[in-house]
């Protein structure tokens, strides 16, 4: 009895973690989750950009041994929606942008081999930034695909454009922020946001308790105006001819 392909292929278990932790420490982690957080608020209204971080990505049918795991990563042309793993030759989409968060023990992987196997697999863009400013020199160095190979981008006063992002990603010499051209402001990162909808809250809730407080005042001044017409008319007085 003879199998196919497809039965091969969905009898082999893809391992969904490498064992290994997300960041080495809790700036690495809190980083990729800003960033990857901030590229999913910004492509949520793209129903065929997806954004993942720290996930298992095979790029060889049948041999799990062939996988990288970005740091965060940007996928143009495939539908959203969770994933355990991604299968490159499920999507037919190799990542459009990939930002590797630096440390001490992961420098040389990320600027030789990451580099090399992002190269080969045909990742448009490539990023790599040292939370520490200690490894990696400079702290951001940026890479764009071109005639198949890797051309270095030149970061210019901490900054470099990303085509495939439409963003610009800055060094601001604390961290790494994307910052959108459009508008001139740094995408929120959950912190941010979360403190953004606290304000806009209680800015709503001081609006709405400014209405009730002229509604309130408003009553009052007709409730007077009203007691004030009764007495005149109690008078013989007509308020209407005053």
């Amino acid at each position: 009895m003879s199998v196919s392909k497809r039965e091969l292929e969905a009898a082999i278990h893809y391992p969904e973690t490498d064992g290994k932790p997300m960041g080495e420490t809790d700036l690495h982690i809190k980083l990729i989750i800003d960033l990857s957080e901030a590229l999913r608020n910004f492509f949520r209204p793209q129903p065929d950009v997806y954004v993942s971080r720290d996930l298992l990505l095979y790029y060889e049918p049948g041999n799990t041994r062939k996988f990288v795991v970005p740091d965060v990563f940007v996928v143009r042309g495939v539908s959203k929606g969770d994933r355990r793993v991604y299968k490159l030759w499920e999507e037919g989409r190799t990542p459009s942008a990939v930002i590797e968060i630096s440390s001490r023990e992961t420098k040389k992987a990320d600027l030789n081999s990451k580099l090399h196997l992002y190269e080969r697999l045909g990742v448009a863009e490539y990023y790599v930034f040292d939370p520490e400013y200690r490894y990696v020199k400079p702290p951001l160095r940026a890479w764009r695909l071109s005639g198949g190979a890797y051309i270095e981008i030149a970061v210019v006063n901490r900054r470099v454009k990303s085509d495939e992002l439409g963003l610009e990603l800055e060094d601001t010499g604390q961290t790494l922020r994307l910052l959108n051209p459009a508008t001139g402001q740094f995408l929120l990162t959950p912190e941010e946001e979360a403190v953004a909808r606290l304000e806009e809250a209680a800015a709503r809730q001081k609006e709405a308790a400014a209405r009730q407080e002229e509604a309130a005042a408003r009553q009052e001044a007709e409730a007077r105006a009203e007691r004030l017409a009764a007495r005149l008319r109690e008078l013989g007085v007509d308020p209407d001819k005053l």
